[in-house]
């Protein structure tokens, strides 16, 4: 699985970057990134409600 943070829908609620630090984290500008593109395995669970819980769809499972 991999996910991708559109940095114009972001509006920096924080929920994916508490919800899974493994995968996302405050970029310079403060919004959230995705660290690395692919998900590892064992953080796919906590990757999907990010996505699901993201107020703005700002994160698109790819």
């Amino acid at each position: 699985m991999r996910v991708e943070v559109d940095q114009d829908l972001c509006i920096s609620c924080g929920l994916c970057v508490n919800e899974c630090p493994e995968v996302f984290e405050w970029n310079d500008a403060g919004k959230a990134e995705e660290k690395a593109k692919e998900v590892p395995e064992d953080q796919q669970s906590a990757a999907d409600e990010s996505v699901e819980g993201c107020p703005t769809d700002a994160i698109k499972k790819l």
